[in-house]
């Protein structure tokens, strides 16, 4: 029995190191996955996803994007997820779980893609301190409106909720930009071509982004707040392909912009937000490049950008359609390792 125990061990411990040598390993209970950056300029520093959207698809793109930044970049980076309980599957739906949040007390950058979370307090405790210590924020999509507190009201941290009247907008309109407001573009029927802003053409976030495309349609917007500049503007296509014309009827729209966030540290954050994010969006080569080249310039590493940096796909990529509820099942946070 001893023997066996060894063994055991033994093998466990092999294919734990294996899976590092490849690239990526689960944690021991099986909630979060860590991808040991390579050599490249992110080496030595870490990124935080923070996960949990029903419709999007944010459980399987932004582990994707996550290699990425360390098969191709060298951070390091973990992933967190909205985690079923029960199963210790990822389970989209569950709004009030994300294990290994205390990941973020040394982390060098958040990257939030979370939608209506309510979480207990000890959990956005982890967030709310992160936000707060001046380091920086990267968000995609549905973190304009990334919690919402319907049970408990009464929590220190409901003032978060993304229509709170007192701290008007919540996390997304006070620490990012905007909350949500409503799809500009007809959701499902007009996709999204994203141009540089007018002025920033020499911004090292869009170095190599010349062609920016998804289906996400554009989300509206009432006036960026703060410091907010744009970065990227959002043209609604008439279909549903790259190749379909404009709508002539609708303006462009900011999808993605830059600002700075000061909590109660007194420490100036940088933050970058884009409203696209749609789980095939992360197709586009512009698209994965623009990702990746703000985490760059988050991190105060703009002078690390090259002209054009390698964001080609790690293995292969074939999200879930978008939708409520349609997520794969019976998935855990190792099959996501390398």
């Amino acid at each position: 029995m001893r023997k066996m125990r060894s063994a055991s061990r033994f093998w466990a411990l092999a294919l734990a190191g294996l899976a590092c040598l490849l690239g990526g390993w689960a944690s021991a209970d099986d909630q979060w996955v860590v991808f040991e950056g390579k050599d490249g300029p992110g080496k030595g520093k870490h990124i935080v996803f923070v996960t949990g959207d029903e419709e999007y698809r944010s459980e399987e793109s932004m582990p994707q994007l996550a290699k990425i930044l360390a098969e191709r970049q060298g951070f390091k980076c973990t992933v967190l997820f909205a985690i079923n309980k029960e199963t210790g599957e990822i389970d989209t739906v569950v709004s009030d779980n994300i294990p290994g949040l205390e990941a973020l007390k040394t982390a060098d950058l958040m990257v939030l893609f979370t939608r209506f979370r309510e979480l207990p307090d000890e959990q956005m405790k982890e967030i709310v301190d992160y936000t707060n210590s001046g380091r920086p924020i990267v968000a995609l999509r549905t973190a304009t409106h990334p919690f919402f507190y319907r049970k408990h009201p009464e929590s220190p941290y409901a003032k978060y909720c993304w229509r709170n009247k007192e701290y008007k907008g919540g996390y997304g309109r006070q620490v990012l930009g905007e909350t949500w407001i409503s799809h500009y573009g007809h959701h499902k029927h007009e996709s999204t071509r994203g141009l540089v802003a007018k002025g920033m053409e020499n911004c090292p976030i869009v170095k190599g982004c010349e062609d920016i495309w998804g289906p996400s349609d554009v989300y509206g917007i009432t006036t960026l707040s703060g410091d907010s500049k744009p970065v990227i503007m959002g043209q609604v296509l008439s279909g549903m392909n790259p190749t379909d014309g404009p709508n002539p009827e609708k303006k462009l729209v900011p999808i993605a912009w830059i600002k700075t966030f000061t909590g109660t540290s007194g420490k100036a954050a940088r933050v970058f937000t884009t409203t696209m994010g749609h789980g095939d969006d992360l197709k586009s080569e512009g698209f994965r490049r623009l990702l990746v080249n703000a985490c760059y310039w988050a991190m105060g590493m703009e002078d690390k950008i090259p002209a054009r940096a390698n964001v080609d796909l790690v293995g292969k990529y074939d999200p879930l359609p978008i939708g409520f509820g349609k997520h794969r099942k019976g998935v855990k946070a190792s099959d996501h390792a390398l």
